[in-house]
């Protein structure tokens, strides 16, 4: 069988391109993608002239202004993201029909049955950034492997530092470019991790890879417990780059569960109806989306986040119910329950819901005292009007109260703005 041929394409500070891409008069100048309102919100992206002055992902906005005056905060718009990271597949395609989204802005391809028609890999490479480039305006990086593992360690760990963007990493090379790194560059290595390799005196990638698999385990056993083989097996795999997943075209899997949550600020639910107007949202949407994908749960988990600015604790729990279900009020009805019974009343930081234990919806038990046929039948045409209209279309009173964020959430994606 003959070796594979796999590139991870990321795509260069997305947002923070999209944005210049869309605005010329910011070409030069510094930019990082997060809410200019909000000096405490975090940056979720900022381009390499920002990067230079020292800002970072995920920091506050107001300290990455103290760092870079001059910083110019573009509000996301992660509806215009998303379009544009699918457009990126669409140009994918027109090179293989093996292309796996991995993030909004990293997406796998297998091109191995393409080269006889595209030419070699780093050829097919640039011509994909200069497709990706001249359509929306985002510089790509593209790491080269035989094997998935590899060629995300290429792009994360040398295309990204290189001004052309490409960078192979195969069995030919491995052990000069990739073995010399420190542990922790290593994928899927943390803090933690790199707290327990240096302890067991491995400081490299390379020292990881050169063990015997044998010796690897006992030595992870002695550090972690007798319950570490399968950790060990899958980072020793991985600093040799092994890895036998194939590129899997989409990303829909089976749902195991449909869940949401939301952040708040704590200072604002500090009483249990105002905690409940959110969970109550928190379940509707949650049923909509059950209903969307065809299934109903008979487990619902309740989880939320406390603190008092000194103390903080967190709370999860479930409860079985008699029958599946998607409907909003016999989901809400269980996770009030919860809500009230583990609730320590102190202010809630973050509240979430999960509905699990999921089954196909086309049979349903119906039952004596409820036409639960009916009650389907007017969530399903709420649905369909927030799907035609958006999801302000359609809210319960309770919504409008000021305890409420139904409203915020409809002008927002991933809790971003669209």
């Amino acid at each position: 069988m003959s070796e594979r041929t796999i590139f991870l394409i990321d795509g260069q500070s997305f947002y923070a391109s999209i944005e210049k891409a869309a605005r010329p008069e910011l070409r030069d100048k510094p930019v990082a993608v997060g809410d200019p309102a909000r000096r405490n919100g975090i940056i979720l992206a900022a381009c390499p002239i920002a990067k230079g002055k020292g800002v970072t992902t995920a920091e506050r906005v107001g300290e990455a202004l103290a760092k870079c005056p001059g910083l110019v905060v573009v509000r996301p718009r992660m509806g215009t993201y998303i379009q544009i990271s699918l457009l990126m597949t669409r140009i994918y395609e027109m090179y293989t029909d093996q292309v796996e989204p991995y993030s909004i802005d990293e997406q796998f391809l297998d091109v191995t049955g393409s080269l006889s028609n595209f030419g070699a890999p780093a050829e097919v490479a640039r011509s994909i950034q200069q497709q990706i480039q001249l359509s929306t305006g985002v510089w790509s990086r593209v790491g080269i492997g035989p094997t998935k593992i590899l060629a995300k360690t290429a792009t994360d760990n040398f295309a990204k530092k290189r001004p052309e963007g490409v960078f192979t990493l195969n069995q030919e090379n491995i052990e000069r470019d990739l073995w010399p790194l420190p542990v922790h560059q290593m994928f899927m290595v943390g803090s933690r991790m790199t707290r327990h390799f240096v302890r067991m005196g491995l400081n490299t990638i390379g020292d990881v890879a050169r063990l015997e698999l044998g010796d690897f385990k006992r030595r992870m056993r002695r550090e972690m417990g007798k319950q570490s083989d399968i950790q060990a097996e899958y980072y020793w795999q991985t600093a040799r780059g092994i890895d036998p997943s194939p590129v899997v075209a989409g990303i829909r899997k089976k749902l195991k569960s449909v869940g949401h949550g939301k952040a708040l600020r704590a200072h604002l639910y500090r009483k249990l109806e105002d905690i409940e107007v959110v969970l109550l949202e928190l379940v509707i949407e949650v049923c909509r989306r059950a209903r969307r994908h065809g299934v109903m749960g008979d487990t619902v988990h309740v989880g939320a986040s406390e603190t008092d600015g000194t103390r903080s604790s967190y709370f999860g729990r479930q409860i079985k119910l008699q029958q599946p279900t998607a409907l909003t009020h016999e989901v809400a009805a269980a996770a009030l329950k919860l809500l009230r019974e583990y609730w320590s009343g102190m202010p809630v930081a973050r509240l979430s819901i999960t509905l699990g234990g999921l089954a196909d919806d086309s049979v349903d038990q119906l039952t004596l005292f409820e036409d639960r046929t009916k009650v389907t039948s007017i969530e399903r045409t709420t649905d369909r009007l927030k799907d035609r209209y958006g999801p302000a279309a359609v809210m319960r009173a309770s919504s409008m109260l000021e305890s409420g964020v139904a409203r915020e959430r409809a002008e927002q994606i991933g809790g971003h703005y669209k």
